[in-house]
């Protein structure tokens, strides 16, 4: 992977940068802004060196057309507060708006383009139209710096082809993502406990098959644990199953019996009445979730008291952790009990005067521990990539590091 050691080898240069700030909205509300200001050091950094720099990312969805709720117009300035410098914006990509402004940049300047998926190009399965697309962005520029590692999994024009047109580097983000992700994979100092949670086992196949043998210990929770639990034979009431992937699941457990890291699964789960901040929710051991209130079919929303001090215990005493995927519903405070011991338990010992590294893996989990209270600095990295960080983990060959070689 090329990287740059001296920014100052861009200064004078137009820098097109390729960032992540796919931060999630509420109403034009921004409700995490980690992505921006995890995305922040590059531009920053580039800028004061006195490369003039075109920042791209995309924002949601959008079905290859301009859609307003998209826009990353409101992004402007908050970019340009994590940067401390002017953040210019041009509604548009690769137009009249963009190749104007891009021209008129001086050194040490900023211009954030309109939102790539805007334009067809951007993800079309057609490499001639991708590639397309991403030689109107080069014409942008004079080096292309990719440093949005959350989408270095996809083979996108703004990620992959521009890499073929200009010169181009790793950016600090996706720098520090593949040295923290490659020391999961092939250097963590034991032991090393990996905590998947989330909705769907089925999002987390190739994670536990890539780390059942390299970990010492697997925690999970979230909705995914009711297949593991229903694979051992435990009635689950109402709660989420993905009765196509127990088969999976029983052949995990026996891979673990066979000397692989130690499953653990919750002895206890909150139960609720309904999918409500405010359901009625009781507390069951696993076996007996099926006892329930009268008239009541509950669903488990939460692992319970019990497994969250024992899961914190398990972290607490392991000198590497990667957890990827709430234990319960976050959202809503009966149900984020779980979630919270876990990430409590990875800021023990998390500091600069320790080898411990405990790695919080983006999506859910980085915007549950910001929702729960806790600082980014209180653990040893919390990664941007969310499926990028899971397919790295994976082993999996991610077509945007693929380009940077």
């Amino acid at each position: 992977m090329r990287t740059y050691d001296d920014p100052q080898i861009f200064a004078h240069r137009t820098v097109l940068v390729r960032s992540d700030l796919n931060v999630p909205m509420d109403e034009g509300t921004i409700t995490d802004r980690g992505r921006i200001l995890a995305s922040a050091g590059t531009i920053r950094t580039l800028a004061e060196a006195g490369a003039r720099v075109i920042v791209m990312s995309h924002l949601g969805r959008p079905k290859g057309a301009p859609d307003p709720q998209f826009s990353l117009h409101p992004l402007a300035p908050e970019l340009a507060e994590a940067i401390d410098r002017d953040v210019a914006f041009a509604a548009d990509t690769v137009g009249d708006e963009a190749t104007t402004k891009a021209a008129a940049l001086g050194d040490g300047e900023v211009l954030l383009l309109e939102n790539l998926r805007f334009n067809p190009g951007e993800t079309s399965k057609d490499d001639d139209e991708r590639q397309a697309f991403a030689a109107q962005l080069a014409e942008l520029a004079d080096d292309f710096v990719s440093d949005g590692f959350g989408v270095v999994h996809r083979k996108q024009a703004s990620v992959y082809d521009i890499a073929a047109l200009l010169p181009h580097y790793a950016g600090s983000l996706v720098q520090a993502e593949v040295e923290v992700s490659d020391r999961l994979l092939n250097s963590p100092q034991a032991p090393f406990t990996v905590v998947l949670g989330g909705s769907k086992v089925s999002d987390k196949l190739g994670v536990i098959d890539n780390l059942i043998d390299r970990a010492d210990n697997l925690l999970i929770g979230g909705g995914m644990v009711f297949t593991f639990l229903a694979a051992l034979g435990h009635d689950i009431g109402s709660s989420l199953v993905e009765t196509d992937r127990i088969d999976d699941v029983k052949d995990y457990l026996k891979r673990a019996e066979d000397g692989g890291a130690d499953i653990i699964l919750p002895t206890d789960i909150v139960m609720a009445a309904s999918f409500a901040a405010d359901a009625q929710n009781w507390v069951r051991p696993v076996a007996e979730l099926e006892s329930t209130p009268a008239g009541t079919d509950g669903l488990g929303l939460d692992i319970g008291p019990e497994s969250a001090g024992t899961y914190a215990e398990v972290i607490s005493a392991s000198n590497t952790v990667f957890w990827n995927g709430p234990m319960g519903v976050f959202e809503f405070p009966a149900f984020a009990a779980g979630t919270k011991a876990v990430a409590a338990a990875l800021t023990n010992g998390s500091d600069s005067e320790t080898t411990r590294l405990t790695v919080v893996g983006g999506g859910d989990s980085a915007a549950a521990v910001r929702t729960l209270g806790f600082a980014d600095d209180e653990f040893g990295h919390i990664s941007t990539g969310g499926g990028a960080s899971l397919e790295y983990l994976e082993s999996k060959t991610l077509p945007g590091l693929e380009a940077l070689a």
